[in-house]
Order: C-alpha cells, then structure tokens, then sequence
C-alpha cells in the first residue's frame, strides 16, 4: 500500500505564490510517476503536471512557464512551486503515484486565488 499526504495550500492573491508537497510512504517502487491534478468546484479533476522517476517533468499548456514539479526521489516527494497563479488555478489539488501495480492518490489540499 501508499499512502499520499499533500500539504501547503491555502490562501493567495492573484499573483502570488505557493508551493505544495506531497510526501509519499508505503510501497514506493523505484520507478514510478508523480503527477499533480486539481479539481475546481463542479469540474472534473484534471492533470497539472507531471514527472517520471527517470524523466523530465511536463507540464500543461495551462500552467506552463509558471508551475514547476520537482522530486526528491530519496525522500519520495514530490513539490508543485506554483508562480503567479491566476483566480482560474483555484481548486483542490490531488497527488498521485502511477507505479506497475497500481496508481495511488492523496487526499488533497484546497488552493484559493482570489482576484
């Protein structure tokens, strides 16, 4: 089992700045996926971003040039550095593992950006 424990959201104004962590435990493979999704209210969960334990992070079009994940592969975390975030980035932001037997998902944390 894994277990996904994101951390760092809250409140900013729009341009402002957060980081999030996500700090992974349990049955972390070597090779594996960690992505970030966000859920604004009434939409689907969508796919921020992402980075391979042997990639580079990609990113969409959305948040490219303002988001930037990386990993801390020895201590299973991962980071989302949100820059100059937009009223549109507002929503609960998911951590998620794809690892061969299965993807896991944390629970999330809310990020607010007001106007």
């Amino acid at each position: 089992q894994v277990q996904l424990v994101e951390s760092g959201g809250g409140l900013v104004h729009s341009g402002g700045s957060l980081n999030l962590s996500c700090v992974a435990s349990g049955s972390i493979g070597s090779r594996n996926v960690m992505a970030w999704y966000r859920q604004a209210p009434g939409q689907q969960r969508d796919l921020v971003g992402s980075c391979s334990s042997w990639g580079t992070p990609q990113y969409v079009a959305a948040v490219e040039g303002r988001f930037t994940i990386s990993r801390d592969n020895a201590k299973n975390i991962v980071y989302l550095q949100m820059n100059d975030l937009k009223p549109e980035d507002t929503g609960v932001y998911y951590c998620k593992v794809q690892q061969p037997e299965g993807a896991y998902w944390g629970q999330g944390t809310q990020v607010t950006v007001s106007s």
